[in-house]
């Protein structure tokens, strides 16, 4: 059992008329101080939360019960700065006020340089040893493996090894992508196999990404892969209503966004902005009725004019036509 904490000894009390100790001044009277110490807004008024004034003119707010001395903790809803000034309740210097008034002035060399999001050789160098061990098991599907300007690991596979290396980055140990993120397409149609069909997969266990490329065309049919991913249902259903590709061994393929008996995939590239058919209500027969679209409006009617001369409110009138007076005949005699 510890034993007793004994109470400290009392502070000795003033003798009798001895001078009081002055008051410590607040910590806004101590960041007033400083501030007219370093030179920095000496008039500038300051209150519990205080309002220290930003380099664009509008106020900051910033707690007086920050961490440290004379830290600044951003309260929410306040307007973020450009520029955070840590002040010191001890006096500054010379040579930090002038510093300051460099930065409100926005003399700052650093400042003007662009956000550059630093290389990380050691991430890199993972990734790609990662991707040289996943395409030297698998050599007959992976075809190429590639790490691009974000650090993000891309694997680009033949058609058939589909299946196959989804199944090795869900279940080996030093993958486990067990989750499939998303599943989308691209439609290039400059190539022979315009449909490029994209996996993005998540590994929990190491908290890394993957992605997985794989190719085909309007006619070939690739394997499906919700024997692998329960998520992948809805994801390729997607891509047939929107694409147009075909999945086989597809539970339920069929189309998830657009109407029923609709025509055409409506992502490709080839397929126009205004579509086939148009839905409308239709009073005689009491239902919604589909029909050839009609250009008939006047905002659908394109020319090759800039975007803002299509309007007729913003043509510019046509000059009316002149007819030049010809040359008089002379009578007849």
């Amino acid at each position: 059992m510890p034993p007793p904490r004994s109470l400290p000894p009392p502070s000795p009390s003033p003798p009798r008329g001895a001078p009081a100790a002055p008051p410590r001044p607040s910590p806004c009277a101590r960041r007033r101080q400083a501030l007219a110490t370093s030179g920095l807004h000496p008039e500038a008024p300051l209150r519990s939360p205080c309002a220290l004034p930003a380099p664009g003119g509008s106020s900051v707010a910033a707690s007086s019960s920050a961490s440290g001395a004379g830290g600044v903790r951003w309260q929410l809803g306040a307007p973020r700065p450009s520029r955070v000034f840590i002040l010191s309740s001890a006096g500054a210097g010379p040579a930090a006020a002038a510093a300051a008034q460099t930065r409100l002035a926005g003399g700052s060399a650093a400042e003007t340089r662009p956000t550059v999001r630093p290389k990380n050789e050691v991430e890199q160098k993972q990734l790609c040893a990662f991707g040289e061990y996943v395409a030297e098991i698998l050599p007959k599907y992976i075809q190429q493996a590639q790490v691009t300007c974000f650090n993000e690991l891309e694997l680009l596979i033949h058609p058939d090894g589909i299946i196959p290396v989804l199944t090795f980055l869900r279940d080996h140990t030093n993958a486990q992508f067990k989750s499939l993120a998303d599943l989308t397409a691209v439609d290039v149609p400059s190539r022979q196999y315009r449909f490029e069909i994209v996996y993005n997969l998540l590994s929990l266990r190491f908290n890394s990404r993957i992605r997985v490329k794989t190719y085909t065309d309007e006619l070939t049919p690739i394997d499906s892969a919700v024997s692998v991913h329960k998520a992948a249902n809805w994801y390729e259903r997607e891509v047939w209503d929107m694409y147009g590709v075909f999945f086989a061994n597809h539970p339920d393929l069929r189309r998830i966004l657009t109407d029923y008996g609709f025509e055409g995939h409506p992502f490709r590239k080839d397929f126009p902005l205004s579509g086939y058919v148009e839905v409308r209500y239709d009073d005689e027969v009491k239902r919604v009725v589909a029909e050839p679209v009609e250009l008939s409006q006047e905002f659908r009617k394109f020319d090759l004019n800039s975007p803002w001369e299509a309007f007729p409110a913003y043509r510019a009138p046509p000059e009316p036509l002149k007819i030049e007076p010809g040359a008089k005949k002379e009578d007849a005699k």
